[in-house]
């Protein structure tokens, strides 16, 4: 398992807490939508959050999708996850560049720029859950922890980070989510601000060698820090051509037969993995009986 997300609790259920390690999604990723390393940045932070939400789903059936749109050149960005640690998503324009931030990192706020971030939970009600909030710094952790604030009343630490190598592939990735619980004392938030005051950046914390596992220990250690369970995470999307031909029969027989007197093969593009898919004429034929 060299991708996997840790849940923990700590101070007697006081504190929840995730971590994760997602490396190699990130890279999946980035090689599937031939990311710039700003994109790579943005989407791979989005998909580790994503992940870390997804398992604190119940049903095995659940679906949490996370939205942002921007006025940034990135223009926005879609991920969706269960509660298996399974994640997919997409950047509008994977190809952007932008110069460093001031800092010297990937401008991941620039890119993204003015917006709105949306939380869509589908649990198998008649309705979909549905949080909104703006954008703070669209660097997306600051993002979540302030969507955690405002939309489920839930204060939380959220860091999230992607480190690139020379050659613009994905050389760390990860993150930590911790969660106070309502009824957490007074003495538990002011120690646990102060050692998340002390952390520098989580992939300088994963560039050490440092585990999920141990990051957390870093973190609650001192609060009695007890390891529920580790769950794989990764890029996989479940589109098939069956399902886009479920789709295709969908739009109706005008639209089919428009392409068939195209006299061409067509392809469809999954946005989420950037699977291509492609259909004959006479494959088309077959879907037009289907859609009488």
């Amino acid at each position: 398992m060299t991708d996997y997300i840790v849940r923990a609790t700590a101070a007697e259920g006081q504190i929840r807490a995730f971590a994760s390690t997602t490396r190699e999604l990130v890279e999946t990723a980035r090689a599937a939508h031939n990311t710039s390393p700003v994109a790579t940045a943005a989407l791979g932070r989005l998909l580790t959050a994503a992940g870390m939400m997804g398992v604190m789903m119940k049903g095995e059936k659940d679906l949490l999708t996370i939205k942002i749109q921007g006025d940034g050149p990135i223009g926005g960005l879609t991920v969706t996850a269960d509660a298996k640690g399974d994640v997919k998503g997409y950047v509008f324009n994977p190809g952007v560049m932008l110069p460093p931030n001031a800092k010297g990192k990937l401008d991941v706020g620039g890119a993204l720029g003015v917006g709105v971030l949306s939380v869509i939970r589908d649990v198998g009600l008649k309705e979909p859950y549905v949080g909104q909030t703006i954008l703070v710094t669209g660097e997306i952790a600051e993002d979540l922890t302030y969507y955690y604030a405002t939309s489920e009343q839930t204060p939380s630490s959220v860091a999230l980070g992607v480190l690139m190598n020379t050659d613009n592939t994905v050389r760390q990735a990860g993150g930590f989510m911790i969660q106070l619980m309502p009824g957490a004392s007074d003495e538990i938030v002011t120690k646990l601000e102060r050692t998340l005051g002390e952390i520098t950046s989580i992939t300088s914390l994963l560039d050490a060698g440092n585990s999920p596992e141990m990051i957390l220990e870093h973190i609650l250690g001192e609060f009695g820090l007890e390891i529920l369970d580790r769950l794989p995470t990764r890029f996989v999307c479940n589109c098939t051509k069956d399902r886009v031909e479920k789709a295709i029969v969908s739009i109706g027989k005008k639209e089919i037969q428009e392409m068939i007197d195209d006299g061409k093969s067509i392809e469809v593009n999954c946005h989420f993995c950037n699977k291509h898919y492609e259909f004959t004429v006479e494959e088309l034929r077959e879907l037009l009986e289907q859609a009488k």
